[in-house]
């Protein structure tokens, strides 16, 4: 029988502390009137009227960490596959 070695990365999509900062920086700045995040996503789910493709390219640039962290968790949590 032959030991394989457990692989570990420095990858820091994969560094919980890292993700958790872009989220609370990238994901949430400007902080004042509401989470930049939040107004972006109330704007799409009215219908996303008069958005241009800047605004969604700023969508995607403040929701790429929350992405990152729905990733992580999903990873973290997901059921083991069962052997038969």
């Amino acid at each position: 029988m032959v030991n394989k070695e457990v692989k570990t990365t420095n990858n820091p999509i994969n560094n919980w502390l890292l993700v958790g900062i872009m989220c609370a920086w990238l994901g949430l700045a400007p902080f004042f009137p509401e989470p930049h995040i939040w107004g972006k996503l109330k704007w799409i789910a009215g219908g996303a009227h008069g958005m241009q493709l800047i605004d969604w390219g700023d969508f995607l640039m403040h929701g790429f960490p929350w992405i990152l962290l729905g990733r992580l968790v999903f990873l973290k949590f997901k059921p083991k596959a069962v052997k038969v």
